[in-house]
């Protein structure tokens, strides 16, 4: 006869778990703080809503995007095109449910590339000071010295038109701020006490960087980060508008404003539809970084 017992958790197991039910309820904790604050709300619900649109488009989207009736154009909202039709006869709400995917692709891509960028040069200058903070930091304000849109539009011209180069350009405009902010933090963290402690007990200036600082540095960024989103937003329209970002047919928001701008005085959807969606997303996107603030940073109440 054989008895079989069930084993006990390992202590790694039990460890692991414990972690994740700490990371679940300060995650719902989290969620529910903002959730208590209607802008943040009102923001998060719309940034959400975009990420939903973007991601279900083709099932969204009544029409083709791109598909041309030429009988159809320039009809006014209505039952069969709720947001009326352009000047080749496409409908305005499908191309303006695909074009939240160029608009999402842009913001995320410009995001996750300048947070660690700014991040890195950030904290490096701070940390190591002397030569290194003054070369980083000079380049950093040969940036800063010109404005973002103007900046970004001779990016696009040397490179050329299309939505990669504009990423390309987005992002080379929009490091500078972060990584100001990163060093700002890490200055003011340099010189405390468990920095020196950590220092005193042979850690490395690598480890001290990765273990304590950075992490310490993440909230301030991500905020800043949030809250460029809406600059990103207006410079590809701005881009798009001009006719550098994405190119005909593709549905981004500048541009089925710059196509639509020639009849915006007698069929004023054609431009006011993709400029509404423009200024909502900009403004969930403020309201959010908002919210994110005053929850990740006290400092600022």
């Amino acid at each position: 006869m054989t008895i079989s017992f069930d084993a006990p958790a390992t202590s790694p197991t039990r460890e692991r778990l414990a972690r994740c039910r700490r990371f679940a309820a300060r995650s719902g904790h989290f969620i529910w703080r903002m959730a208590c604050n209607p802008l943040t709300a009102i923001g998060g619900g719309i940034v959400l809503l975009l990420c939903i649109v973007a991601l279900f488009a083709p099932w969204i989207a009544p029409y083709h995007p791109l598909i041309q009736d030429l009988n159809n154009a320039l009809m006014p909202p209505g039952a069969a095109h709720w947001f009326g039709t352009d000047e080749f006869g496409r409908d305005i709400f499908s191309r303006l449910v695909w074009g939240a995917r160029i608009t999402l692709y842009i913001v995320l891509l410009v995001s996750v590339t300048v947070g660690p960028l700014g991040l890195l040069l950030g904290v490096t200058a701070g940390y190591f000071g002397g030569k290194v903070d003054a070369v980083l930091m000079r380049v950093t304000d040969i940036f800063i010295s010109f404005p973002s849109l103007v900046l970004a539009l001779a990016f696009v011209a040397a490179l050329g038109p299309g939505l990669e180069h504009v990423v390309i350009a987005i992002t080379l405009t929009a490091w500078p701020p972060i990584a100001r902010l990163a060093r700002a933090e890490t200055l003011s963290l340099r010189q405390a006490d468990f920095i020196s402690a950590v220092r005193l007990q042979g850690a490395s200036p690598l480890r001290v960087l990765w273990k304590h600082i950075i992490p310490l540095c993440l909230p301030s960024v991500i905020i800043r980060i949030t809250m460029n989103m809406a600059g990103i937003i207006l410079t590809a329209a701005g881009l798009g508008f001009l006719g550098l970002g994405a190119q005909p047919p593709d549905p981004e928001w500048g541009a089925m404003i710059a196509s639509g701008r020639t009849y915006m005085l007698e069929c004023w959807w054609v431009v006011t539809v993709p400029g509404l969606a423009i200024l909502i997303n900009s403004l969930a996107f403020n309201f959010l970084g908002d919210g994110l603030r005053d929850l990740l940073d006290p400092r600022s109440e």
